[in-house]
């Protein structure tokens, strides 16, 4: 008994510990990033970061893990998928221009808490194992190239438009990365499968993937309502439609995303009914009404100020009705400024 134990690799049970935990998939990678650092550090030049000053001010040590946690030797990444099963057809909501659409992932429990409870279990289970060892738990938490780690573990390839893809689940995953002292064997990386489609290029609202793997932030809708915390761009807001919080068109349209699965983690179901919301309701939110139901989810991160900012501009770019001219009307003059001015956009819109 102790020797079939014994026969079976330490990476073999790393991995096997994951997927009882409920990883979809779980890989190891090194630390070594050069090519990555060297792209890094253009991408910031560029200021494609936008305000992101977080990026900017870590610079090179996102690419270097070793530096970022001393003593890492490897780097276990993983994979979980967050779409809820009975979550409304996405493209049905962005469709319906009084609906208000949520990104996929953000429609249930915040995955920080998610996945660092899953990860935290595992370096436990580790530790009780292997013996001691030091570690630190990552979950989007960090300056941390998650996407670059996970395409050297051989998780997936980098897509076209920057986020991770694999063949057997597409791109709607979480990714999270264990950084550990232990020397552990590879695995490989695997070859990239976009071939000439550039679908996620062309179906961009904004023309934020200003070239294949070149995502400039400052246009993302992504990061315009959630990141960005001043006003948006005149000219960007007719182009960021009913999308309140972050945005899946080119995963949406990528033909990988044909395998995408499903959320088994019962934390990343439907809350609040935001696969299916109206704007003007969730705009007559309070903040009291916004922290109760938010708790818990990645969107209270934002504030009560952005997410009316954020729904604001989506009731200028919807239908002119009594409705919605009423629900603006009722925030004309909130205490918050960047509130008021995307509201008098809105309004200025329907009266023309």
């Amino acid at each position: 008994m102790n020797v079939a134990v014994e026969s079976v690799s330490v990476e073999e049970r790393v991995k096997r510990w994951g997927r009882e935990l409920g990883f979809d998939a779980i890989a190891i990678a090194g630390t070594e990033l050069g090519e990555e650092e060297a792209r890094l550090l253009e991408w910031l030049g560029r200021g494609w970061h936008g305000e992101m000053d977080y990026m900017a001010r870590h610079g090179p040590r996102r690419a270097r893990p070793a530096e970022l946690v001393p003593g890492t030797v490897s780097v276990i990444s993983v994979r979980l998928a967050y779409t809820p099963a009975e979550a409304r057809d996405a493209w049905e909501v962005l469709d319906d221009p009084q609906a208000a659409f949520v990104s996929r992932y953000a429609l249930g429990r915040d995955y920080h808490k998610v996945l660092r409870a899953k990860l935290q279990a595992l370096a436990d289970r580790m530790l009780s194992e292997l013996g001691p060892f030091t570690y630190r738990v990552f979950t989007d938490s960090a300056p941390v190239m998650e996407v670059s780690l996970a395409a050297r573990a051989g998780l997936g390839w980098r897509g076209k438009h920057t986020l991770l893809l694999a063949r057997d689940a597409g791109s709607t995953f979480f990714l999270g990365e264990l950084f550990v002292s232990l020397e552990l064997a590879r695995d490989d990386p695997v070859g990239a499968h976009c071939g000439t489609c550039e679908r996620c290029i062309r179906i961009c609202p904004t023309q934020a993937i200003v070239a294949p793997y070149q995502l400039d932030a400052r246009r993302c809708i992504s990061y315009l309502t959630i990141e960005h915390p001043g006003s948006i761009a005149l000219e960007l807001r007719p182009l960021m439609g009913n999308r309140i919080y972050g945005c899946d068109d080119c995963q949406l349209v990528c033909p990988w995303n044909k395998y995408a699965r499903v959320a088994v983690e019962r934390d990343f179901a439907v809350r609040n009914g935001l696969d299916d919301a109206r704007l003007v309701d969730l705009f007559a939110w309070t903040e009291e009404d916004f922290n109760r139901r938010f708790e818990g989810s990645a969107i209270r991160r934002i504030g009560h100020e952005r997410w009316l900012r954020n729904i604001a501009v989506a009731l200028g770019n919807a239908p002119t009705t009594l409705e919605i001219v009423t629900a603006l009307r009722s925030r004309e003059h909130d205490p918050s400024p960047l509130v008021r001015e995307h509201v008098g956009w809105a309004l200025a819109r329907h009266a023309a």
